[in-house]
C-alpha cells in the first residue's frame, strides 16, 4: 500500500511514497541492533552534544520544517514554528538534565555500598501520530537516545515527509548511523518489528484500539511498553472563575491544531451559576474564528487533517443532536475545498450521547451543566479517559483541592493542559500508562540495575 501526502487545506496531492520491502527492513533492524552497544558505550557528554547539535538543526531549518508540518497535515503555520520550537527545547532540556537523571542513585543497605544505575535497554520501537508529527517524535527520541537507547519511528501513514525530515534531522546532526531511523512500514508489518527479538521495547501515542493491539503484542513478548493514548479532558469552571481568562484558555485550548489534540479541552463542565455567562462569551469567542489558508497568518481555525476524519466527527456531532445534545455554533462541515469543519458548540450534552462517552477529535467543544463544584467533579471523573484535565476558578486553594481528585495524569489549574519538557506527562484509564519528559520519561526505557557491593 503506498502512502499519500495530501495537503488537508486544498486536497492537493503532495507526493506517493512507497513502504520498504522486507529486505531493508532487515537492514534497518541490523544495523540498529549492530550500533545499539557502541551507542551505549558512549560517553554520555558526547550523546548529550549530539542532542545539542539536533536542537542547533531543528532551529536553522525550522522554517523548512514548519512549512512541511503545515502542508502535510493542516496545522496553522505559527502553530507549526512553535511545535518545532520546543523539539529543540526539549533536545536542549535532555541535553542539560540528562547527567543528572542518569546518575548513579546511591541507596543504604547491608553493602559496604550500593546503588541504582541506570543503563538503557537497548532498541526501542516508536509508533507516532500525525496530529503533533514532530513533537510526538522528539519527546521519546530526546530522552531516549540521551539514556543510550537507539530508536525506529514507525510514523503515521498520512506524514511521510514529516517521517523523512525528521530522520534528516538526526543525519544532518551527525549522528552514527542506526541510533535513529525512520521505517516506512505498513501498520500491518508494526507487530512483526515488535517481536523481533532485537527490539527491546515499544512506546505508541494514538488511539485505544491501536494501543491495546501494541500493549497485546509487546505482552506477550514480555518487552517494555509506554502508551499515551486518547483523552476527553475535562475543562471545569466554578462560578467564582475569572471569565476573561477562562474563556480566552477555553478557546485555546480546544481550538489549538483543529482540536486534534489528545491533551484539549473537550468537556467544558459548567458550574449552573456561570453557565449562561461562560456560554455567550464562548460562543461569540468561537465564532471569531476565521477559517482559511493555514500558511496565512489571518488564518485562526485550520483544517483537520483528513476527509474521513472530519466525516467521523461529524457522524458523532450528528447523533449527539439526535440523542438530545444541542447545536450552538457551526456543528457541520464547511463548504469548501480541504477538511474544514466549522468551529463548534454542543450545549446540554449528558449521558448515553455520543459526545459525552467518546473523544470528539476536531474543533467541537462540548458543554455539560453542572449543580454545583461536587457535581462538576463527579461529571469530570466520570469518563473511561484520564489524560488530562483543569480547573477554573478565583480561588487556586480551592482549585488544587478540586485538581488533585480529578482522575486524570495531568491536572492543572487556571491553565490549558499541556506538555512541557519539564514535568512529567501521560495519562491513567484508558488513556494509556507510563511517563513521557521529566525525569520519569528518560527512566522508562532504562534498566534501573541494583548494585551492591561488599
Amino acid at each position: 500500500m503506498s502512502f499519500l501526502s495530501i495537503n488537508p487545506a486544498d486536497d492537493a496531492s503532495l507526493g506517493v511514497f512507497e513502504p520498504i520491502d522486507d529486505a531493508a527492513l532487515e537492514q534497518l533492524l541490523a544495523q540498529s541492533a549492530a550500533v545499539a552497544p557502541t551507542w551505549a558505550a558512549t560517553p554520555l557528554a558526547e550523546r548529550c552534544a549530539y542532542l545539542r547539535n539536533v536542537a542547533g538543526v531543528l532551529r536553522r531549518r525550522s522554517e523548512e520544517f514548519a512549512a512541511l508540518i503545515t502542508r502535510e497535515m493542516g496545522k496553522l503555520i505559527g502553530e507549526a514554528r512553535a511545535e518545532v520550537e520546543k523539539c529543540a527545547l526539549a533536545c536542549d532540556y535532555y541535553a542539560e538534565q540528562a547527567p543528572r537523571f542518569l546518575a548513579d542513585t546511591p541507596l543504604e543497605s547491608d553493602a559496604g555500598r550500593s546503588l541504582v544505575a541506570w543503563q538503557p535497554l537497548g532498541t526501542v520501537l516508536a509508533v507516532m501520530p500525525w496530529n503533533f508529527p514532530f513533537w510526538q517524535v522528539f519527546r521519546f527520541a530526546a530522552p531516549a537516545l540521551a539514556a543510550g537507547n537507539t530508536a525506529l519511528l514507525k510514523h503515521a501513514s498520512n506524514v511521510p515527509q514529516c517521517a523523512r525530515a525528521i530522520e534528516s534531522a538526526f543525519n544532518d546532526a551527525g549522528l552514527p548511523g542506526g541510533v535513529f531511523g525512520s521505517l516506512m512500514i505498513e501498520a500491518a508489518r508494526v507487530e512483526r518489528v515488535l517481536r523481533d527479538p532485537r527490539v527491546a521495547a515499544v512506546t505508541l501515542t494514538g488511539s485505544e484500539p491501536a494501543g491495546r493491539q501494541v500493549a497485546a503484542v509487546a505482552g506477550s513478548e514480555l518487552k517494555k511498553s509506554v502508551l499515551e493514548l486518547g483523552g476527553s479532558d475535562a475543562f471545569v469552571v466554578l462560578e467564582d472563575a475569572e471569565l476573561e481568562l477562562t474563556v480566552a484558555q477555553a478557546v485555546a485550548s480546544r481550538f489549538l491544531n483543529a482540536g486534534q489534540s489528545c491533551i484539549a479541552a473537550k468537556r467544558f463542565i459548567v458550574v449552573d451559576a456561570i453557565a449562561e455567562e461562560f456560554l455567550g462569551r464562548f460562543k461569540r469567542a468561537v465564532e471569531a474564528l476565521v477559517p482559511g489558508d493555514p500558511m496565512d497568518e489571518a488564518t485562526t481555525l485550520a483544517p483537520m487533517a483528513r476527509a474521513d476524519l472530519r466525516e467521523e466527527l461529524h457522524h458523532q456531532v450528528v447523533d449527539s443532536i439526535k440523542a438530545g445534545a444541542e447545536a450552538i455554533a457551526g456543528c457541520k462541515p464547511l463548504v469548501r475545498p480541504g477538511a474544514f469543519y466549522a468551529a463548534s458548540i454542543l450545549d446540554r450534552v449528558a449521558p448515553g450521547q455520543r459526545a459525552y462517552e467518546e473523544e470528539l477529535f476536531g474543533p467541537v467543544a462540548i458543554v455539560i451543566r453542572a449543580r454545583d463544584e461536587a457535581d462538576a467533579l463527579r461529571i469530570a471523573n466520570d469518563s473511561r479517559f484520564g489524560l488530562g484535565g483543569s480547573v477554573w476558578t478565583g480561588d487556586p486553594a480551592r482549585g488544587e483541592r478540586l485538581a488533585r481528585r480529578l482522575q486524570c495524569g495531568c491536572a492543572f489549574v487556571n491553565g490549558m493542559v499541556k506538555s512541557d519538557p519539564r514535568l512529567p506527562f501521560g495519562g491513567i484509564k484508558h488513556s494509556g500508562y507510563g511517563r513521557e519528559l521529566s525525569e520519569l520519561g528518560i527512566r522508562e526505557f532504562v534498566n534501573p540495575k541494583t548494585v551492591w557491593i561488599r
